[in-house]
């Protein structure tokens, strides 16, 4: 089989499917990846994240996941925003949702985009297998895309590219086929700084490491619990997720428009009320929010994340709004409440 011609129609396959950037590397184009994985968990940075220590064999070494694989085909979907991501945290009575989840699931259309072209793929190469990868099993995408071309990894950790910028998700195919590897990126963040200095809570102890402990992605999506007093004030308006870091990213001004809609923006999650959020019981956002990535945190934990915007909000026309979740049978919700109402009365005086 001419894998290289295969290679090329592959890539024009994907490109005609709606990816906008196609790589190849092996699986074990990484060699530092046990190492730096190994550090970083041993340091506890993952936090409440247990699921990568627990699989940290497999996540560290993408040929131990699945042997036969000779190949991972790293693949790029935009999901730039038409709108300024920033904007909304000029409206502190309004809610900062992540760009990413402000539609569809992208783990549901950026699969069935990947099955597309891996069925593609097998009917060219019989006997051929495949695998693919989007985000939720233990594949580090961002340093594999590194290696296949994609892009680099900036100063904010996340995946770069000069035609690309920074918004985009990934996802990858293993198969058994062994295609020539493409060449590794390299970082071209040069002496730029703004990522690390617009980060609300400082979450980046040096360029290109993240300590997601600090980080409002993480303590808004993955943190269990009350957040730490600290912190809440820092966290502003974002309820789910933070784009800041992405946003201010030179890089962007070559970034693509996404072709699927499913991954533009809805009207009311641009910047919903945060009044009206708050009155969300769990059967009103499990609708609300239904086919969103937003649903898999659970109303709980929104609900906490809404009452500390309420209380950043400086507005003490939101009291009522966050008065009756101190009395919610969630203990951090009943708590972010407490503090929402106390640090509102403060504004006042």
């Amino acid at each position: 089989m001419n894998t290289r011609s295969l290679k090329e129609r592959l890539t024009a396959q994907a490109l005609e499917a709606g990816f906008a950037s196609v790589g190849v590397c092996r699986p074990d184009a990484v060699p530092a990846l046990p190492e730096r994985l190994a550090a970083f968990v041993d340091a506890g940075m993952h936090g409440q994240m247990g699921w990568m220590a627990e699989r940290m064999h497999w996540r560290a070494d993408p040929a131990a996941l699945w042997p036969e694989a000779r190949s991972v085909i790293m693949l790029a979907e935009p999901y730039t925003p038409e709108h300024d991501p920033l904007a909304v945290l000029g409206h502190p009575d309004r809610a900062a949702i992540s760009v990413y989840a402000q539609n569809r699931d992208y783990h549901d259309v950026v699969k069935k985009r990947l099955k597309r072209v891996g069925r593609w793929l097998i009917e060219q190469a019989p006997g051929a297998e495949i695998k693919v990868f989007v985000d939720t099993a233990p594949v580090m995408e961002k340093p594999l895309a590194q290696a296949a071309g994609l892009g680099w990894q900036g100063k904010h950790t996340n995946l770069l590219s000069r035609d690309l910028g920074n918004w985009f998700f990934l996802g990858a195919i293993f198969t058994t086929l062994a295609f020539d590897a493409d060449a590794a990126e390299v970082s071209h963040c040069g002496s730029c700084t703004a990522c690390l200095d617009i980060c609300p809570t400082a979450a980046f102890p040096a360029p290109y490491r993240l300590d997601p402990r600090r980080c409002i992605s993480y303590l808004t999506i993955e943190h269990k619990g009350p957040v730490d007093a600290d912190l809440r004030a820092l966290m502003g308006n974002r309820i789910y997720g933070c784009d800041d870091c992405l946003a201010i990213c030179p890089w962007n001004k070559f970034a693509k428009q996404g072709r699927d809609t499913k991954l533009a923006a809805r009207d009311d999650l641009i910047a919903p009320p945060l009044a009206a959020l708050a009155k969300l019981d769990d059967a009103a956002f499990r609708a609300f929010f239904s086919g969103s990535p937003i649903k898999r945190i659970g109303r709980d934990r929104f609900i906490r994340n809404v009452a500390y915007a309420i209380g950043n909000s400086g507005d003490p026309a939101l009291i009522p709004a966050v008065s009756p979740l101190v009395d919610d049978p969630d203990p951090a919700v009943a708590d972010a409440a407490r503090w929402a109402i106390l640090r509102l009365k403060e504004d006042c005086t």
